[in-house]
């Protein structure tokens, strides 16, 4: 019983500690509960992606995260993915969005880079070159192969997480490592509790995305209780945590080679 009550007592500061964390900062980016309403929210360009124009002949495929709107960015952040083949002057922008649509999947919602509703990006992935080009139609078919497009849930999914997760396994090749408040990710149905996780390399035992452990090339360590996710990323030295994310050495999966 001693050991049990010390292990909650750990889980809960753990939570409020990286609650804390994730309110402090926030605050200081100006997302947090300010009662803006979303149709005034910013959306316009954070001007991170490559100029398309510029880099024409350059295939190019980049993966974003950033704040939900609001106080649920306090908890969860919102993923979508952008890519442009060689020689086209325009990206392609996929994500999930709820409201809208009996089909969840959206092409072009937003501009490539833009501001979530007044949250900045953070660019997780960026590939060019002759691998980005190799692994784009592999990202269509995953695209196409989602389980769930007319099927949207916060918590534990699927959601707008689950997809960039799919997309992630069946194209191993961006090394995608949705962070530890990606709520939804893990989400998988009872039929297969046990595959890939959302590196594409490694293992992921979830149970409907509220109970599991992953073991990733990507992720290192991450366990899941009730969405609520811990863990430690051996390859990029840092603490995986519910609510902040991350905390220690910035991961950005790059490559620029041909």
């Amino acid at each position: 019983m001693f050991l049990v009550k010390v292990i909650g007592i750990s889980f809960i500061c753990m939570l409020l500690l990286s609650f804390a964390q994730s309110y402090v900062k926030a605050t200081h980016s100006g997302v947090a509960i300010n009662g803006q309403h979303w149709s005034t929210a910013r959306r316009d360009s954070a001007e991170m992606a490559p100029d398309p124009q510029k880099f024409i002949d350059t295939a190019i495929v980049q993966v974003y995260t950033a704040p939900t709107f609001g106080w649920r960015g306090l908890f969860a952040v919102h993923p979508w993915i952008i890519f442009k083949k060689a020689g086209e002057s325009q990206y392609h922008r996929y994500e999930v969005v709820s409201w809208g649509s009996s089909n969840v999947i959206r092409h072009n919602y937003a501009l490539p880079d833009g501001y979530w509703f007044g949250a900045k990006p953070r660019l997780l992935v960026d590939h060019r070159g002759e691998r980005a080009a190799a692994m784009i139609p592999a990202i269509e078919a995953a695209i196409g192969s989602y389980p769930w497009p007319r099927s949207y849930r916060v918590w534990p999914g699927p959601n707008s997480n689950t997809f960039l997760a799919h997309i992630g396994r069946e194209v191993p090749e961006l090394k995608l490592d949705l962070p530890a408040n990606a709520i939804g990710k893990d989400f998988r149905p009872l039929s297969r509790p046990v595959g890939l996780p959302a590196s594409g390399k490694g293992v992921q035992i979830s149970l409907l995305g509220v109970l599991g452990l992953t073991l990733g090339a990507e992720e290192g360590v991450e366990f899941n209780v009730l969405a609520f996710n811990f863990g430690i990323d051996f390859k990029h030295p840092a603490l995986r945590l519910p609510f902040t994310g991350r905390l220690g050495t910035n991961k950005i999966e790059t490559d620029s080679g041909g």
